[in-house]
This record gives C-alpha cells, sequence and structure tokens, in this order.
C-alpha cells in the first residue's frame, strides 16, 4: 500500500467539506434515548457467552485549568479532592459491570483518558488499577497495552516512574502549540522543558510507545511558528503524532467563545500549515496512518496497516478493533457488537445513578444490517484506503453495485476528479486523496443531512 501523500490544493479546495471523523458508524449524533442498562448488560451476556477479548476506557473527567479550545467532557476545578468521590463510584462502577463478564475474558488494552487523568493522585490511578485487577483478567504484560493520557503540567519524573509501576507502557501528551502567543491565546501555558522531561522520563522507563497531540488553526499560528513546534517535537522522537484540525464551534463548546475569531488563521494559513507539517513529518520517518495520525514505521499502527488489521474506534485508530469496547466513567463510549452506548454526561447524575446500583447508561443505538453493511465499508476504506466489493459481497451476501446503486455516481464522480481509482470490484484511494477520505466515507453515510453536517469539523 501507498504510504505517499500528495499535496493537491484544487482537490481539497473541491472536498474540504465539514463531516464526521468516523470513530464510529453509525456516529455518535444518532444517539438516542431509547438505550439503557439492560441494553448494555444483554451486551455484555453476549459478549461473556462468546468469551471476547476485551479493552477498557476509563473517563477521568477533572482538569484544573481550561483549555479555551477543547470539547471534551470536562470538569475544572482547583480542589484535588474533588476527585475523591469519582473515584469510589468509578470502582463501584467496575464491580458492576464484571458481574456480567466472565473472568477468563481477557483485557488486552486499557486506556485512561479525560480530561486529565493524572489530576488524580498516583494512588487513587493505584485504586483503580487494583479494582480492574480484581475483577478482570490481564493479557502478559507483553501482550496488554495500557495507555494513559499525561498533561506535562500535573506529572514529573517521579510520577512517571509511578505509573511504569503501577502497569502502564504507552502515553499520549497534550502539547498543541509551543508558541507562548498561541499558548497565552487559548489559556494552556506549556513549556518545552515541561514536554521533554516528561518524553525523556518515558524513554528512559521504556514506555513502549510515546504519542503527542498538536492542534493546527488555533489563534495567532502561523505556517513558521507551527513548523518550529513541528521541528522541536520531532526532536524529541515520540513514536506517534495527531496533528487536530481545530474546530471553532463556539455555539457548541462555550470555552471556545474567549477565543478571539480575528485572531484564527486563515484558510490559506491553515492549509500550508499542514501541508508544511506533512512534508516536516515524512521527512523524519513519520508515516501518515489516516485521519490526523502519523506514525513511525516500526510502529504497531503502521504494522497493522500493511497487514490489513487495523481498526477504528472510540479510541482512534487501534489494532484491538476486535475487542469488545466497554467504556467506564462519567459520559463514556461503549462498543459491543452491535450496541453502542454512552453513559450519562452529568457528573451528579453519574454518580448518584451509580450510588444506586444501576449502570449509568444514558443513550446508544443498536445497529441494524445496513448500518452494519456501511459500517464495514467504511472502516476498510478509513484503514486501509482500498475497498474490495468482493469481501463486502462474501461478509453480507450482497451484491455491492446493487446495493450501492445511489452512490455509484457520486463514486465516479471522484474518480474523475482523480480522488479515487474506481475498478470493476473495488475502490482504490489516491494519493492525493488520502488527506480526504473522509469525504469518501461521507458518500455511503445513509444518516447525513445538511442539519447534521453542521456538528462536525471540516476535513482538514
Amino acid at each position: 500500500m501507498s504510504n505517499i501523500v500528495r499535496w493537491d490544493t484544487q482537490l481539497i479546495r473541491r472536498y474540504d467539506v465539514a463531516g464526521p471523523r468516523y470513530t464510529s458508524y453509525p456516529t455518535a449524533v444518532q444517539f438516542h434515548d431509547g438505550i439503557g442498562s439492560l441494553d448494555l448488560v444483554r451486551a455484555l451476556r453476549s459478549s461473556r457467552e462468546a468469551k471476547n477479548p476485551l479493552s477498557l476506557y476509563i473517563h477521568i473527567p477533572f482538569c484544573a485549568n481550561i483549555c479555551y479550545y477543547c470539547g471534551c467532557n470536562k470538569v475544572i476545578t482547583k480542589d484535588r479532592g474533588y476527585s475523591e468521590p469519582y473515584v469510589k463510584r468509578l470502582i463501584k462502577e467496575i464491580e458492576l459491570v464484571s458481574k456480567h463478564l466472565d473472568k477468563d475474558q481477557v483485557v488486552e488494552q486499557i486506556h485512561f483518558g479525560g480530561g486529565t487523568p493524572t489530576f488524580l493522585t498516583t494512588e487513587q490511578i493505584g485504586q483503580i488499577i487494583k479494582a480492574l485487577h480484581d475483577h478482570f483478567q490481564f493479557a502478559d504484560n507483553a501482550d496488554c497495552d495500557f495507555g494513559i493520557e499525561v498533561d506535562p503540567r500535573e506529572a514529573d519524573w517521579t510520577i512517571m516512574g509511578l505509573l511504569r509501576e503501577l502497569g502502564f507502557n504507552r502515553v499520549s501528551l497534550g502539547v498543541q502549540d509551543f508558541d507562548p502567543e498561541v499558548q497565552r491565546a487559548v489559556n494552556r501555558l506549556q513549556t518545552f522543558e515541561q514536554t521533554q522531561a516528561i518524553i525523556d522520563a518515558a524513554h528512559t522507563l521504556q514506555f513502549r510507545s510515546i504519542n503527542v497531540d498538536l492542534i493546527y488553526g488555533l489563534p495567532k499560528q502561523t505556517p513558521e511558528r507551527f513548523a518550529k513546534t513541528v521541528k522541536e517535537i520531532i526532536g524529541l522522537q515520540p513514536d506517534r503524532l495527531s496533528v487536530f484540525n481545530y474546530a471553532h464551534l463556539p455555539e457548541r463548546f462555550k470555552p471556545q467563545r474567549r477565543i478571539n475569531t480575528n485572531e484564527l488563521p486563515n484558510p490559506s494559513d491553515k492549509l500550508q500549515i499542514l501541508q508544511e507539517t506533512i512534508e516536516q513529518l515524512t521527512a523524519a520517518g513519520y508515516r501518515y496512518i489516516g485521519m490526523d495520525h502519523f506514525a513511525l514505521a516500526d510502529d504497531e499502527l503502521t504494522y497493522a496497516q500493511e497487514e490489513g488489521t487495523l481498526c477504528r474506534n472510540f479510541q482512534g485508530y487501534t489494532t484491538h478493533g476486535h475487542c469488545d469496547l466497554i467504556g467506564l466513567g462519567v459520559s463514556s463510549i461503549s462498543q459491543i457488537g452491535d450496541l453502542y452506548c454512552q453513559n450519562i454526561s452529568d457528573l451528579t447524575a453519574y454518580q448518584d445513578c451509580i450510588d444506586q446500583g444501576q449502570m449509568a447508561v444514558k443513550r446508544g443505538l443498536i445497529c441494524n444490517e445496513d448500518d452494519r453493511i456501511r459500517r464495514a465499508v467504511i472502516q476498510q476504506l478509513i484503514c486501509h484506503f482500498y475497498l474490495d466489493f468482493t469481501t463486502i459481497e462474501k461478509q453480507f451476501g450482497i451484491s455491492f453495485k446493487s446495493y450501492f446503486k445511489d452512490v455509484l455516481p457520486k463514486l465516479q464522480a471522484m474518480a474523475n476528479d482523480n480522488l479515487i481509482k474506481l475498478e470493476e470490484n473495488a475502490i482504490t484511494v489516491q494519493d492525493a486523496g488520502r488527506l480526504l477520505v473522509r469525504s469518501v466515507c461521507m458518500v455511503f453515510d445513509h444518516y447525513l443531512t445538511e442539519q447534521i453536517l453542521q456538528r462536525f469539523s471540516r476535513v482538514i
């Protein structure tokens, strides 16, 4: 498979529209209140009968400071004691969920996300991990991916050492941009030295993988300033990078109203930032995995993509797509078979529900056959930039061209634009179309309407 990303400004301008990131299909926009605890219990029991492997996501919502760009579910507080009641409820939820699973089901992946997981003390994190060990069977250390998101302003060498002792072997760091003016504009002051110390610690302590998050399109960014940040990050040698497009949606995310719209880079500069970032990372040996993600040639994501086993779910690109994903904590999302379900997003309501001994499910959906077909199509395109019609036909007993006859003219138009190569039994996303794969996936999305599209960020 080609690892080349060819920049085509004309093609980008034509297909750079708002659309889903497809961490799921159907997307979370389709979740509804008709899904509840009983649906989760049924799905967990089906997982138990099949003895499926598991991936666990633990959501820690707390942050000490507000980052103006952030659209995550979070609780801003300086009071560290505020997290203690939450940890107790989280442990209780672990107990509730585990009752419906088999102890022989192996946990292959654990990820602590947020918010800021390192808002918790290492003692609190240790309590959660102990509860997980008490109620689940972990894969061997060599096989278990054990990740945590770390804020370099909230950690040091000692904390990194304690996290490693607790079993964590993967770490993801939020950086966004090193430029002080950009940092002040988004209220996230974080020095290069703070970040370097944590990455150096992770390398020294032999964390298996280090990921760094960057965001382009933030206020006061310029191509020159962001190129300096990328150069500095490359020098720190992370294994993976996520370079996200900032979506300015102040009508949806209240903190973004503090950002001065006049300070955002213009569309031309924003495109230049992305183009130069791709060139810098490619020259440094990083490969474009897809959807803003880059990884070194010897990274597991790269191998999985080459072998055709890469998947995408609510945790992004993953090598554990065969696992049932169980979300724990406020607002967390589970994907178990055909069920998607999300916990209550309000902290107090979540804790009250757990106190009553109930699952905290608020909404979700159950995939129908059409959803399953389209999900498989989108997964192949977004993970491998290739779709074999015969594989879909055999899996679902359909004629691909008959089933998708309504979208064939759109696909032909994309082929005419050299976004894709449309063959008799396959679609290949061209090198110039790899940045725009979301636009290809959107052709197969049964639920998209103009109103729904307004809720998503642009492709680039």
